[in-house]
């Protein structure tokens, strides 16, 4: 029973100092699954904090499946994106482990906006999911089918 206790009151210490997002000088690691229309694949981003609610970043993606991957060269698979966040868990004040960011994101396929969030169990490990949609598109058929959608990301989120 005290073994018990002391791991209830250890994990409630250490979800007790999860923080979603701490402003400037803060640094994010997300890693996951991308879905969107027509493929699935993997994808990171990072985010580092330049101010009380303001982050920017990069984002890699590779789609690894696809109803029509096969006849698609390798140029549509990846792709990498320069984001700009505005992380406001601490505006909304929900929870101090909680964050939502709305944000822009400029890539080699296109330019959309995302709006995310972000959910930390521990100080250094938490869950995150991600809606993306394209404003400006790239102009080609198989960038259509690939990079002109919207997609959907969820996986793991780390304080670095």
């Amino acid at each position: 029973m005290k073994k018990i206790l002391t791991i209830v009151v250890l994990g409630a210490v250490c979800m007790a100092n999860a923080q979603a997002f701490k402003g400037k000088g803060d640094t994010k690691l997300n890693i996951g699954m991308t879905v969107q229309n027509g493929g699935t694949g993997i994808m990171a981003s990072s985010d580092f904090g330049l101010g009380e609610n303001i982050s920017i970043g990069v984002l890699a993606s590779y789609l690894l499946s696809g109803s029509q991957i096969q006849d698609v060269s390798s140029d549509y698979r990846f792709d990498v994106k320069a984001r700009f966040n505005a992380n406001l868990g601490n505006v909304i004040d929900v929870s101090p482990k909680f964050d939502v960011y709305p944000g822009l994101n400029l890539g080699l396929k296109n330019f959309g906006g995302h709006l995310g969030a972000r959910y930390f169990f521990s100080e250094g490990f938490g869950v995150f999911t991600e809606f993306s949609v394209p404003f400006a598109k790239y102009d080609s058929e198989a960038a259509s089918k690939y990079n002109n959608g919207s997609s959907f990301n969820i996986g793991a989120s780390f304080n670095l």
